[in-house]
């Protein structure tokens, strides 16, 4: 009778024993396509959350930079957000530019403008402290001043005093043609 427990324990195998066999393939199958399964299914509520076309629409926007003239500034709502596109004279720009390198972070005029088109400057008009609206052609350095908590900004846009750690954000923007700048 001992023999009979035997064998047919050793018909049964090792209960132990790690190698693959068909339960442990039917068991990783079913393991995939739950997970394909669970992906699928996810799949609708993750592109619900890309941008509609309409906002993708409202990305980007074109202004013709001829239509300011010389020492003005204009502002444009992108994104939500107003945008300054300042002409700055040639006294502004040889101001910023004998100062360098200055702000946070120290960043010299050029850096801040397009080669070839260094008299428009431009910049989100949002102070970088605490995000408000900064009045233009005012402020210790001629470029802006922000009334809520007193920084000066230059006519590059670099903060110079106050409490706003960083000078005004440049955002992505390239001249198409001619004087037309595509913010975005």
């Amino acid at each position: 009778m001992a023999l009979e427990n035997e064998s047919v324990a050793a018909d049964q195998g090792d209960p132990n024993d790690k190698d693959p066999n068909r339960r442990d393939f039917i068991h990783i199958a079913a393991g995939a396509a739950a997970v394909g399964a669970g992906v699928m299914a996810a799949w609708p509520l993750v592109n619900q959350m890309n941008p509609a076309a309409d906002t993708l629409a409202l990305s980007t926007i074109e202004f013709d930079t001829s239509k300011v003239l010389e020492g003005m500034q204009v502002v444009i709502k992108w994104q939500g957000k107003p945008v300054f596109v300042r002409n700055r004279t040639a006294a502004e720009l040889q101001r910023v530019r004998a100062e360098g390198a200055v702000g946070s972070p120290a960043e010299p005029d050029s850096a801040r403008t397009k080669a070839g088109h260094e008299a428009i400057l431009v910049v989100i008009g949002s102070c970088t402290h605490l995000g408000c609206v900064p009045t233009f052609n005012a402020g210790d350095f001629g470029g802006w001043f922000c009334p809520c908590h007193g920084s000066h900004y230059d006519a590059s846009g670099r903060i110079r005093k106050g409490p706003a750690p960083l000078n005004l954000v440049v955002p992505d923007y390239e001249f198409t043609a001619g004087s037309t700048v595509r913010i975005g």
